[in-house]
């Protein structure tokens, strides 16, 4: 088991889902949902000791918790940085804690789910709700 592997079986042996938004809450992240700027999906912040991820309000369903995994991913991993999921540093010139972030939404969306004998990736990835544009990530 990766140390990505271990912090994401912690987490969903802790609050019982591999739901991003209740585990956010569990971990007394707040989140909001507001307009953000084109290419703009959300962002992680701390701020006087209190979390935030802020979702944009236009996105789908599916979006919004790939988002929140994204964003949890960040407080998991890069605790102290905040950062900015923008789309053309996400999709197209990844960083390392970009990167890392993608893949523990990933891994947690996936996480409950066993893939059934001869599905394809994609099959499986698209009815965990991870959208076309994370497939490329090796789990």
């Amino acid at each position: 088991m990766t140390p990505l592997d271990d912090i994401i079986h912690k987490l969903v042996r802790r609050f019982k889902t591999n739901d991003p938004f209740e585990i956010a809450r569990g971990l007394n992240i707040l989140i909001r949902h507001a307009e953000l700027d084109s290419g703009t999906r959300g962002f992680y912040y701390r701020r006087l000791r209190r979390r935030f991820i802020v979702i944009h309000n236009g996105l789908s369903e599916e979006w919004q918790r790939v988002v929140c995994a994204h964003e949890l991913g960040h407080d998991r991993l890069h605790s102290g940085l905040s950062q900015f999921w923008i789309d053309e540093h996400t999709f197209f010139n990844m960083g390392k804690y970009e990167r890392q972030a993608n893949l523990f939404a990933v891994k947690l969306l996936t996480y409950s789910t066993e893939r059934i004998p001869g599905e394809t990736q994609e099959a499986y990835l698209l009815r965990c709700g991870v959208p076309r544009q994370l497939h490329h990530l090796e789990m």
